[in-house]
């Protein structure tokens, strides 16, 4: 029987939004401002792709979705505060985010960089505290903590989100506006969090060396097509991107579309799916979501 992707995806993104909705609570008292930005964003819906994959990705070598949840949600609240920071007026400015006000234009812009910085740490805090609960053992978990702060840091997504400032600044005086610039800011940007997704769960589920090296491509390659694919659509339109189209266009941002042309960045976005799904070959049927997501990720209506 071929494998059911829209049923697992459906199935995994009501488990990792009933459990965010329990996290994301505050018991025995009315919500206040920070709480209902918080919820508002985190509870917004979305594709859920990160912590998916890495529920799948730690099934794909022997663990249980229950292992990975911890991580799951943590990486979605990272995911989730990357996104109100880069929906604001000194970033991207955007006013649409998965479908609905970004959070700024909702709550303000003080109340959206709040909810950004609980989402961020409070995220490490249920990485190790559900996690623990979940029997993932401490050095693991330890280890989680260092890879995705990594990522989401510094030396990942916040010097991709830099990359992307300083483009805009300086525009080709930054010596980045070249397609393999543009790769390493989506690398970073984008792509980091995706790899340690895929990763992270590995590593919660008992993978070995080899299994890593193998789902850090996988993770690398769909990664950066995902990326290049949102590049395309914010031209084509199309594809369920919660967000309104024409903006990087409207606001001459250099994107990998915009360099390299629709084409070649259609075919590069299939050269990148073809590496993650033959990155896969040394997994049996357990790795089945993540080939099927691979092949999503990377044909995304266009």
């Amino acid at each position: 029987m071929p494998f059911d992707l829209d049923t697992y995806l459906r199935t995994k993104k009501i488990l990792i939004e009933d459990k965010l909705d329990l996290l994301l609570r505050n018991p025995g008292s009315p919500l206040g401002t920070l709480e209902e930005s918080i919820r508002y964003s985190a509870l917004a819906g979305g594709k859920r792709l990160r912590p998916i994959l890495a529920i799948a990705s730690c099934e794909a070598v022997g663990g249980s979705p229950e292992q990975a949840l911890p991580v799951a949600c943590a990486i979605e609240m990272i995911h989730t505060y990357s996104l109100v920071h880069d929906d604001l007026p000194s970033m991207d400015d955007d006013a649409l985010r998965r479908g609905v006000p970004t959070n700024h234009t909702v709550f303000g812009e003080a109340a959206a960089i709040l909810a950004g910085d609980a989402l961020l740490t409070d995220a490490f805090n249920v990485m190790v505290d559900q996690g623990l609960a979940a029997g993932v053992s401490p050095a693991l978990l330890c280890e989680a903590v260092r890879d995705i702060s990594h990522a989401a840091g510094s030396k990942g997504m916040i010097k991709g989100q830099a990359i992307d400032l300083d483009i805009e600044v300086a525009g080709e005086d930054s010596g980045e506006v070249t397609l393999s610039g543009i790769e390493r800011m989506h690398s970073l940007k984008t792509g980091a969090l995706i790899e340690v997704s895929v990763t992270a769960g590995a590593k919660i589920g008992g993978a070995d060396e080899s299994q890593i090296e193998r789902l850090a491509l996988y993770g690398q390659s769909i990664g950066l097509a995902f990326q290049i694919i949102d590049d395309v659509l914010d031209v084509e339109g199309g594809g369920d991107i919660g967000k309104e189209t024409g903006v990087d266009a409207r606001n001459e941002k250099s994107t990998y579309a915009g360099i390299a042309g629709i084409d070649e960045s259609k075919k590069r976005a299939s050269e990148l799916t073809s590496t993650a799904v033959a990155a896969l070959d040394i997994f049996d049927e357990k790795a089945e979501a993540l080939r099927a997501i691979a092949l999503y990720m990377g044909g995304r209506n266009y």
